[in-house]
């Protein structure tokens, strides 16, 4: 055990923040805290390195133990460059290599009386190196920086020149690059594009280390995490598992709670109806019983009522009357600042219906395009010609469409007059905003407020074609989910440009990657990205990823799997300038005379794999049932105070969720080989 969080409790102003929150993290383990935007997840962290004092409990390190923070903004005020402060963190390497080139220089002068003990010490000296790998220090800082997003020749840039995110950047690289025994990290992918974010998920999943994170990227969660340590209500909860095991789990726990809950507001409303009724005999024996149900009623430790998301209403958006069937064609786009080109030659479409995510690097464009299309910034080539009837509502992350003196409920009403006092609570409380909520001022909110509070007001636009830029861009989970149901539900046509990789999956219906100064389209949502990207990048671009310096002639590019056109070739240009990669992996069966040798030859092969697939069904269906036992197990409180039992359960639970992934794995490789 590396970390040791035992019982803490903090409070602000009589509010308690954390009361008994108790976890633990063992060396290598990654894990991750979260929770709704106030829980106390900071705080949290804030405690575990004691930049805030608890007002009870303990936080406790193993011996010796290095640990690393990186908080989630930065001000580093330096005028070192990038490469400068990255590579201060490997000033003892680097003292140490100076120390060894003197020595060498020494030896060549020193009597041989000196000389045996200047060997030594050049000996011991060049272990130390090695152990320290200072022959590679110079790789891995360059690697670093250029795994977080920085070109090369941005590397001689002064740090004090830099954005706020940039900073944040260069410190994360320090901080990885320090190695400590424990990375702490509060929302670390807030300033990084999808590739470094990427970059960023290798990196942690290989380092010999343990890491602890705060992160509303789901993606990355599940990804990075393998216990998820929720901060709710004042109390925190651990689970074993990634984020989307964590949700099923939650899930699992939370009618558990509702069960039991339930169960006892019954039990209490009975017990109460028995002590009126013995009351009402008015005898001394009847009051006497009465009396002494009450007391053990007042015993019963009440259980709280589960805080439910269900509970609160959903947002459903529904555009007012419906658009032609084009609603966007962008033809030869073209858009530069300066001698900085941005794209050239952009050519997409955009159909009624269509949830459509524009993703790319951070600098490529993307916003601008989406400025471009909503009429706030002018193309310098090309046209943008919007269908009939299409009523653009948009959505930006500096929410220019607020303002910063009214309160909630007055930038509702006097945007939508019509609407009556129920109804403007009933929209906000769908955007979590209850009670006096709605009477705060729109200065005095945090970023992912005031961006719940401008999709409340996109809601009740009468657009059609929703233009969202980064849309969860400072939202917790909670909000993220409830926008992810309504945009996934929402009937009119969606475009938005968002890092998100969860949310993309989940609402998106068709990716357009701008890279290369160039719009790629991929059919599918960001699983079918990852899984065909680096064929696509390498057959397009000649590189296997979304990095590469090659460039492209004009034209979209298009990825399908199609079983129409088969007859055509495989990458067919047309006059549009776009290119149709079909799926031509199927196997034509000709005229089906296959020879009787190989007729007998996919017959044994068929059983082999049939009979391969039942033993792997058999093995996961045991593994299944057993995991099933465990949590069972688990769900006894008698095991919950019995440490030894608890850590032998959950090591088990843990191995084998390793064997059923390999096991599934296993399985759809069999069954793929099945279909051929």
């Amino acid at each position: 055990m590396i970390l040791n969080v035992h019982n803490l409790c903090k409070s602000f102003d009589g509010k308690d923040i954390l009361s008994g929150a108790s976890f633990h993290i063992e060396n290598n383990e990654k894990a991750a805290i979260v929770g709704i935007n106030g829980a106390g997840k900071t705080t949290l962290l804030k405690l575990i390195i004691g930049e805030l004092s608890a007002d009870d409990g303990e936080v406790t390190f193993s011996k010796d133990t290095t640990w690393g923070y990186l908080a989630q903004n930065q001000n580093i005020d330096t005028d070192n460059t990038i490469i400068e402060e990255l590579t201060l963190v490997k000033k003892d390497i680097i003292e140490l290599e100076k120390k060894i080139r003197q020595a060498e220089e020494d030896m060549k002068h020193t009597d041989e009386s000196e000389l045996s003990d200047l060997m030594e010490r050049y000996t011991r000296m060049n272990e130390e190196f090695q152990r320290a790998s200072g022959y590679a220090w110079q790789s891995e800082v360059s690697g670093v920086a250029r795994g977080l997003g920085f070109l090369d020749e941005e590397f001689d840039k002064k740090i004090n020149t830099l954005s706020g995110g940039q900073k944040t950047r260069v410190a994360l690289g320090k901080l990885l690059l320090q190695k400590p025994d424990l990375i702490i990290l509060d929302e670390p992918t807030n300033h990084l594009d999808m590739n470094s974010i990427r970059w960023l998920e290798n990196y942690l999943l290989n380092y010999k280390g343990a890491v602890l994170i705060v992160s509303h990227d789901r993606y990355f969660l599940d990804k990075i995490a393998g216990k998820i340590i929720e901060v709710e209500n004042t109390k925190v909860t651990s689970f074993i598992g990634n984020y989307s095991t964590y949700s099923i789990k939650k899930e699992q726990l939370r009618k558990i709670q509702w069960n039991a809950y339930i169960k006892q507001q019954a039990e209490i409303k009975h017990q109460e109806e028995v002590i009126t009724k013995l009351k009402s005999f008015n005898r001394e024996k009847s009051i006497k019983r009465a009396e002494s149900r009450e007391k053990m009623l007042d015993k019963i430790e009440v259980l709280d009522k589960p805080v439910d998301i269900d509970d609160r209403m959903k947002i459903t958006l529904k555009p007012s009357f419906e658009s032609g069937n084009d609603v966007l064609t962008a033809t030869n786009v073209a858009k530069s600042f300066g001698s900085e080109k941005l794209f050239s030659g952009l050519n997409f479409e955009i159909k009624k219906g269509e949830h459509v995510a524009i993703i790319g690097d951070n600098g490529t464009g993307k916003t601008t395009l989406l400025k471009i299309i909503n009429g706030i910034e002018t193309l310098d080539e090309g046209e943008i010609e919007l269908g009939v009837k299409v009523r653009i509502g948009y959505y930006d992350q500096e929410h220019h469409v607020l303002h910063d003196e009214k309160t909630l409920f007055e930038e509702i009403s006097d945007a939508y007059p019509t609407l009556n006092n129920t109804e403007i609570r009933n929209t906000l409380a769908a955007f979590l905003f209850t009670g006096e909520d709605v009477f705060k001022r729109i200065k005095d909110l945090s970023g992912g407020e005031k961006g719940r509070v401008s999709l409340a007001k996109l809601m009740l636009s009468d657009a059609n074609f929703l233009i969202l830029d980064e849309p969860t861009n400072h939202l917790d989970i909670t909000s993220k989910e409830i926008l992810e149901t309504a945009i996934s539900g929402y009937e009119g046509t969606v475009l938005y440009v968002s890092h998100d990789r969860y949310f993309i999956n989940r609402t998106a219906t068709r990716i357009l990657d701008l890279t290369h100064g160039q719009m790629v389209n991929y059919i599918g949502n960001y699983d079918y990205y990852i899984e065909h990207v680096d064929e696509q990048m390498q057959r397009l671009f000649g590189t296997g990823s979304s990095n590469g310096n090659a460039t492209l002639a004009d034209g979209s590019y298009k990825y399908q799997n199609s079983s129409e056109g088969q007859n055509d070739s495989a990458n067919d240009i047309t006059k549009t300038g776009t290119v149709n990669v079909r799926d031509t992996s199927a196997s034509d069966n000709g005229n089906g005379s296959a020879d009787w040798k190989a007729q007998k030859e996919a017959q044994a092969k068929k059983r082999k794999l049939e009979t391969a697939l039942k033993k792997c069904e058999t093995e996961i269906e045991k593994l299944e049932q057993r995991d099933a036992e465990i949590n069972e197990a688990l769900s006894d409180p008698s095991v919950g105070t019995d440490l030894a039992k608890l850590r032998k359960l959950t090591d088990e639970q843990t191995e084998i969720s390793e064997k059923l992934t390999e096991l599934y794995d296993e399985w759809e490789k069999i069954s793929s080989e099945m279909d051929f």
